[in-house]
């Protein structure tokens, strides 16, 4: 018998125990869910973005010969959102039935003026009409579209067994608080989608800094004494 044939046998063996022992890896009972093994426990919470209409009813009374000093400051209010989270045109729809149509086409005019004084340029403002054959008198309607950040639905930590010490897995509520917290307090959520564009760099404050660097003087901005954050000693 050659010294091959002597060894089939033991590498038959070694196979068979091979195969047992991926057998048993592969069908072994394990308390890791197959969510664990992608991601991180933020990525399971993720921030969720949504588009929506905001939208501002301005009434027209029938007798009133202008806007009410209140309807004026409701219009400020609706640009200085639209300036900080609007996205696309400023809409100004025009009621097509309307009890009071001067003071319609009067408010409109002056919405307009009262969004450009705001910085909202006229090219970013639209001009549509609604409500026409409506029964009823309709109102001046502003209206945009901007981004709402939803946090993630987090489970009750009622419900999450802490002395379950099955594995080492991390709680399914590890992150979620801190994705809550994280979508109330950012200004815009469509940052989240890439939407914005980097603005550019001061590349001559850059220079600046980069020389003083190099000549190895401080590069932060000097402060006088009325910016010190130091701590005031007048009542030691």
């Amino acid at each position: 018998m050659t010294s091959q044939t002597r060894k089939l046998p033991g590498l038959l063996a070694l196979s068979a125990g091979l195969a047992m022992i991926g057998a048993c890896a592969s069908s072994a009972p394990t308390a890791v869910p197959q969510s664990y093994l992608t991601g991180t426990p933020l990525d399971r919470n993720a921030i969720g973005v949504v588009k929506r209409t905001e939208f501002l009813e301005v009434a027209l009374a029938a007798e009133a010969s202008e806007l009410s000093d209140a309807e004026r400051a409701r219009i400020r209010t609706f640009v200085d959102l639209y300036a900080r989270r609007g996205h696309g045109p400023l809409v100004l729809s025009l009621p097509q039935s309307s009890s009071n149509p001067q003071l319609a086409v009067s408010a409109i005019a002056e919405a307009r003026a009262i969004a450009w004084e705001r910085g909202v340029e006229y090219s970013e403002m639209t001009g549509t009409a609604h409500g026409q054959g409506s029964a009823r008198s309709e109102p001046l309607i502003l209206a945009f579209q901007l981004y709402d950040a939803v946090p993630p639905n987090c489970a009750q930590l009622s419900s999450v067994d802490l002395s379950n010490i099955d594995s080492n897995n991390t709680l399914p509520t590890l992150g979620c608080s801190v994705r809550t917290n994280l979508a109330a307090m950012i200004v815009e959520p469509a940052d989240l989608l890439g939407a914005r564009a980097l603005e550019q760099g001061d590349m001559l404050r850059r220079q600046d800094i980069l020389a003083k660097f190099r000549q190895g003087l401080s590069t932060p901005s000097e402060r006088s004494a009325q910016e010190s954050g130091a701590v005031s000693n007048a009542v030691n």
